[in-house]
């Protein structure tokens, strides 16, 4: 969830856990896909445009909204935390085996199901590879900051979600590119190695070393100078991703248009995988004993995804127009309600998870300070 939206920091969050915008992005989107559509169709010479902005096949309006997404979520993590990782191992074991062994695969079974099969008969057939390698990019890195706020709003270990989330960045630096191009090569789908690596380097490693180096200027200052340019960049992230949505809908329109359920059916592999990679989890972290406020945030990395680095990438391996950006905005649509309730299930099941978990758990503070 993975970013953009992904605007929970590590210091206590605000009441209720959740901010306006992110408790109702979904809304927001809904609005952005049909101001996108309908300026796409009356307006469409402006889109057409902005799509042949490009240095290096690299869509420079794009590229600059994805930035200003990443580079202020990037900034909450400390990747000192690793160090934490020895603390919470089981749980640590449990999210990277989630993460990166079943998780893309998963996905990638699923849409082999849904798109290549079940909805075959209703989708553009010309479009198909693509919406699979679209749903791959979305599954294939796990989300890095509004984790943080599923974390607290279930009420789990801040100290566990930090270390996770700035080992999960750490792999994905160097996971996320061959994942992504062995699960396309199963796919069958040629995979354009230069253009991968461009975005892995784009929208990964340049924008870590920015924000890294961002963050410890700022902390020279102190905590509180922190905590506010973050406060100072939170609405520039949303706005950033609000735009980037018009854009992508603006070429997407006349697709919607003509196959009116296409968003429907893109969202069912979607919703499947995040149910199921967080039950997974979830009942993982309490066979193996784990305390429940470990195990919730262990069950909500595990299912959401960083769908700012899968459209950035989309957009770079396949195009403004295409069935894989497409396909990783529907994760930006259904991000929130379904995450929520998987909040809303760890909650309620805590005493059933607590009946067989060992005795004398110690309960997590509800936030940690930015470091």
């Amino acid at each position: 969830m993975s970013a953009g939206h992904h605007t929970a920091a590590i210091a206590p969050a605000p009441a209720g856990g959740i901010g306006f915008f992110e408790r109702y992005l979904s809304i927001w989107v809904a609005l952005c896909i049909v101001l996108g559509i309908a300026l796409g169709h009356y307006f469409p010479e402006p889109f057409k445009a902005l799509g042949r902005m490009e240095v290096a096949r690299v869509n420079v309006p794009v590229g600059v909204l994805i930035w200003i997404m990443i580079i202020p979520m990037l900034l909450r993590i400390d990747f000192r935390a690793i160090h934490q990782v020895g603390a919470h191992w089981r749980g640590i074991a449990v999210t990277l085996l989630i993460n990166w062994a079943l998780k893309p695969f998963s996905m990638a079974l699923l849409a082999w199901i849904f798109i290549r099969h079940v909805f075959a008969p209703w989708l553009p057939p010309e479009e198909l590879d693509s919406y699979v390698a679209g749903l791959i990019l979305l599954a294939a890195a796990p989300c890095t900051a509004m984790v943080f706020v599923w974390s607290q709003l279930a009420r789990g270990d801040p100290y566990f979600t930090l270390s996770q989330v700035a080992l999960n960045d750490t792999i994905m630096i160097f996971a996320f590119a061959p994942i992504v191009a062995l699960l396309l090569g199963l796919s069958s789908i040629t995979v354009p190695w230069d253009t991968l690596l461009t975005s892995v380097v784009l929208y990964i490693v340049v924008p870590v070393i920015i924000a890294q180096a961002w963050r410890r200027t700022r902390l020279r200052r102190g905590k509180a100078a922190l905590q506010h340019l973050l406060d100072r960049l939170q609405p520039w992230g949303i706005a950033a991703l609000l735009l980037t949505l018009v854009l992508l809908f603006g070429f997407q329109g006349e697709q919607v248009l003509r196959h009116p359920l296409i968003i429907v059916m893109l969202a069912v592999p979607i919703v499947i995988q995040v149910y199921f990679n967080s039950g997974l989890a979830y009942l993982l972290n309490r066979r193996l004993g784990v305390a429940h406020c470990v195990a919730g945030p262990s069950a909500l990395i595990g299912a959401s995804n960083f769908f700012e680095l899968a459209v950035a990438a989309a957009i770079s391996l396949f195009g403004f127009n295409s069935g894989a950006a497409l396909a990783t905005v529907v994760g930006v649509l259904i991000e929130v309600p379904v995450m929520l309730t998987v909040v809303r299930i760890v909650n309620a099941t805590e005493s059933w998870y607590g009946r067989p978990a060992a005795a004398g758990r110690v309960s997590a503070p509800q936030g940690a300070p930015p470091r």
